[in-house]
């Protein structure tokens, strides 16, 4: 039998949610400074930079962001002509969305900061805590996936 938990600062989704938040907050304060970019753009611009391109929906899956946030982040990028839009042949109702030129070169500007800084918080960790992490990480989500299709 598991022990209750009493407090919410002890409960683990609590934890890793502010922990993602804080991290995500650090990184931000960078993006936002120096390329004006909000956590939301940014997501979306390193899930194109990653798969090359995707629908608004593919976006939602892959960010775990709402609709509503990857609407207005895809609004802004393609506003700065840092994404394009081109119809989807098989469904007229989305877009195929993907980094433009000046998109590319900005993803190819922030990610080696974004792995600076992944490497200044994980640097608490040993090699082999680090791998360990993800491991688990990547367990505890491929579990809420699980449960989520049950």
């Amino acid at each position: 039998m598991t022990q209750a938990v009493t407090r919410l600062a002890d409960f683990m989704p609590y934890r890793i949610s502010i922990t993602s938040n804080a991290i995500s907050d650090l990184i931000a304060r960078e993006y936002r400074s120096r390329f004006g970019l909000k956590i939301a753009e940014w997501r979306v611009m390193a899930v194109l930079g990653d798969v090359g391109e995707a629908t608004q929906r593919e976006l939602v899956a892959a960010t775990r962001m709402d609709k509503v946030a990857v609407n207005r982040a895809t609004k802004a990028l393609g506003e700065r002509a840092l994404i394009q839009r081109a119809p989807n042949m098989s469904d007229g109702r989305s877009h195929h969305l993907a980094l433009t030129d000046g998109g590319k070169a900005l993803y190819a500007e922030i990610m080696p900061l974004a792995l600076e800084m992944e490497a200044q918080v994980v640097e608490v960790l040993d090699p082999h805590e680090q791998a360990q992490f993800s491991m688990l990480l990547g367990k505890l989500l491929a579990r809420a996936d699980a449960l989520a299709d049950e």
